[in-house]
């Protein structure tokens, strides 16, 4: 068991270490706004984890940066694969427990397997096979994955047609959905590229 909690440690700095470079390449390049040099503005998150039951502090900071430029001072919060947007839960949690969820009949199974409450389960399926559909993200990685993606069984179909192992799967699951964590950054995906 020690052993399986140092690779989810080690995953989660990945991550982190990730998000650092992603930050600073947006940060490289300056306000999208007005050209102005950007500065780190990051903020505190307190992240839920479920049962993967790994508290870093890596992931209790959220890296944002700020305009430095007076009149200006607007805000960029670059692209992520710690944090799916504004959700409580760490994006890999809602990827694994969303999957969990998938193969459990009954929702207090699927609250048991995963920590996460049943409502949310629910709302989360609900998102993978609606809203995320839409997305130009989805449709981005429809078109690079053969056969095609089932959306009634998202995410597990998308984690399955990826063609690394896992937790690099995971991995490269979370980057590809980086630009929807954003939304002051749209051109988020060539940051992300560029980092991977």
């Amino acid at each position: 068991m020690i052993g399986d909690f140092q690779i989810v440690v080690e995953f989660f700095e990945a991550l982190t270490e990730f998000d650092r470079a992603v930050g600073d390449r947006v940060r490289r390049e300056g306000c999208r706004h007005c050209g102005g040099p950007l500065h780190r503005g990051d903020f505190e998150r307190k992240p839920r984890f479920a049962l993967l039951g790994v508290e870093t502090e890596s992931l209790d900071t959220r890296f944002s940066l700020c305009c430095g430029r007076d009149g200006c001072r607007r805000r960029t919060t670059p692209p992520s694969l710690r944090f799916l947007g504004r959700r409580v839960y760490v994006g890999a949690v809602v990827i694994l427990a969303s999957v969990v969820a998938l193969t459990e009949l009954a929702a207090t199974a699927a609250r048991r397997a995963t920590g996460v409450p049943a409502r949310t389960l629910g709302r989360w399926g609900g998102w993978w096979r609606g809203p995320f559909v839409v997305m130009p993200v989805f449709k981005e990685l429809s078109g690079l994955v053969v056969p095609a993606v089932e959306r009634d069984r998202l995410p597990a179909s998308l984690l399955e047609k990826m063609v690394v192992p896992f937790p690099a799967s995971l991995q490269k699951m979370l980057g590809a959905l980086a630009p929807i964590t954003t939304a002051s950054c749209p051109d988020g995906s060539r940051f992300v590229r560029g980092c991977m």
